[in-house]
């Protein structure tokens, strides 16, 4: 069984779906009097925050014009596991009609559950731009979040995905002298619960049945 070719695209496109729920996060500036000065997007970026702080810390003595932007949000997975919880009866089927034949039929069998940790990381060099960004996230988990994803396009089949809020770090690195650069971290942990699936096979339409009855 192992060695067949198949490429759903499940993972890249869990990545792809956590991260746009993030993609579109605003902040502001005001003045005294209360009126907005300056309203910029938070860029979002894939990767580790240890990469982030390096870009920052690199530049100790501020000669370059720019070191990174911020604020900004990054994000990785942290972990992949089986969920057993919502584990389905390995048997049963998925069938489908095939596309390029009406005399042929596609099956493939019940999906896998697994559980995808990921970190997202609210980088500022002031609190109240953290402070803005957290309060953008937090309402919408309760602590979970429900995403629809197009996950199984060979037997067309959409799946909600549960996304839950697991807990939320901070810590303020601001550490020497005042010239050094200072960054605000807050870590936000998600898991995504959402499913694996195996290789479509093909069999032919069964379009006549033989019974034979007789009594003894």
């Amino acid at each position: 069984m192992l060695g067949q070719q198949f490429y759903h695209e499940t993972i890249r496109k869990m990545v792809v779906s956590f991260g746009t729920i993030f993609n579109n996060i605003q902040i502001v500036k005001k003045n005294s009097s209360g009126q907005i000065t300056q309203s910029m997007k938070v860029p979002l970026a894939y990767g580790p925050k240890q990469k982030f702080l390096t870009r920052i810390r690199e530049d100790a003595s501020l000669n370059k014009s720019t070191a990174i932007t911020l604020p900004r949000l990054a994000f990785e997975i942290s972990s992949i596991s089986y969920d057993p919880a919502r584990k389905l009866n390995r048997i049963t089927k998925l069938k489908k009609v095939s596309s390029s034949s009406k005399s042929k039929l596609e099956s493939q069998f019940m999906p896998v559950p697994y559980n995808m940790d990921f970190q997202l990381f609210v980088m500022s060099k002031s609190g109240d731009d953290a402070l803005q960004i957290i309060e953008q996230i937090l309402p919408f988990f309760q602590p979970e979040y429900t995403i629809t994803i197009n996950d199984n396009t060979d037997m067309n089949q959409k799946r909600d995905v549960p996304i839950v809020l697991s807990g939320i770090d901070y810590e303020d690195n601001y550490e020497g002298d005042f010239i050094s650069r200072r960054a605000i971290i807050y870590t936000l942990s998600f898991t995504t619960k959402f499913y694996l699936y195996g290789p479509v096979t093909k069999q032919s339409v069964i379009k006549r049945v033989q019974v034979d009855q007789y009594t003894d």
